[in-house]
């Protein structure tokens, strides 16, 4: 997973790096273990703080989030459960779209075909 972080009108200081980095790496791990690439955006505009993240996964799974505050240690806070919430949207679409209902287990079918050998023969 490679992880870069750019700043628009700042000047990054390692500890702001070091919060961003490990925030976005320590939340996403759990929800989405395929990810390849995470974009961190820094960005000030006079007193308001930006943070976007954009996330490119596997599967051509791209993910975008944008948060604004008057902190960029809060904004970092917001953009890392936004991410969050919508990777875990993702997955959750993913799991859920094999419903159970059509799927049969292998030792169901296995009785169903006894069943009509013996009703047959």
């Amino acid at each position: 997973m490679n992880i870069s972080i750019t700043s628009r009108h700042l000047d990054v200081t390692e500890a702001i790096k070091a919060y961003a980095g490990a925030k976005i790496n320590g939340v996403l791990k759990e929800d989405y273990p395929r990810i390849e690439s995470i974009h961190v955006i820094l960005d000030i505009q006079k007193f308001r703080h930006f943070v976007e993240v954009v996330i490119q996964a596997g599967q051509h799974i791209r993910v975008e989030a944008k948060e604004e505050s008057d902190d960029m240690y809060k904004s970092i806070d917001k953009v890392a459960d936004k991410i969050s919430r919508q990777l875990l949207k993702i997955k959750e679409k993913k799991v859920e779209h094999k419903s159970n209902k059509r799927r049969t287990r292998l030792a169901d079918f296995e009785r169903e075909i006894a069943r009509r050998a013996g009703e047959s023969g």
